[in-house]
């Protein structure tokens, strides 16, 4: 149906493990967001080594967390990026190892510090139909998380106008004048 192929990762995409550096080479602010071992940047390098649109995966520390870079990054030894041949959508990659998450999160093998191997990474099946449907797939994704983002950056303010309003309400309630 719809010409679909179930394939693992690494016959797919290039998985390429990110090259080491350390604290004291970066920067609290920069161009280029270093990954190590969290969806959180570890600080910012004056290089680097992903393109833009690169989809990863974390592999110690919150090993099996996996992310997307919309900018060119830099990968460090702890991370493992994909990089995708031009029939194959890296987004749509993100959102197929997403669907694969509880697989992935339960290769984790759990000790001192949490780690993935790329053996794991790689066995993983992904689904590929043709690029074309990749497209729409990502295209539909992408707009509900847009609207999903919308909604819970405005839920903060909307929790606090009815926090005011349920304040306003209970006071009127329970203020009683006295029958002079």
């Amino acid at each position: 149906m719809f010409g679909v192929i179930f394939v693992r990762l690494s016959d797919i995409a290039t998985i390429s493990r990110g090259v080491r550096v350390v604290r004291s080479q970066l920067n609290t602010e920069g161009l280029y967001p270093v990954y190590q071992n969290s969806m959180t940047p570890l600080g910012y390098y004056e290089k680097s080594n992903c393109p833009e649109n690169t989809t990863f995966i974390i592999a110690a520390g919150a090993a099996g967390e996996i992310g997307y870079s919309r900018t060119e990054f830099w990968a460090a030894d702890d991370c493992f990026y994909l990089e995708c041949p031009d029939n194959l959508n890296s987004r749509y990659v993100y959102y197929a190892l997403l669907c694969q998450q509880q697989y992935i999160s339960s290769r984790v093998r759990r000790s001192s510090v949490p780690r993935l191997s790329r053996t794991d990474i790689e066995s993983v099946v992904v689904p590929v139909p043709p690029l074309e449907l990749q497209n729409r797939i990502v295209g539909i994704l992408d707009r509900f998380d847009a609207i999903c983002n919308d909604l819970t950056s405005g839920l903060p303010a909307e929790i606090e106008a009815r926090q005011k309003q349920y304040e306003y309400y209970r006071d009127k309630l329970l203020t009683f004048q006295s029958a002079e």
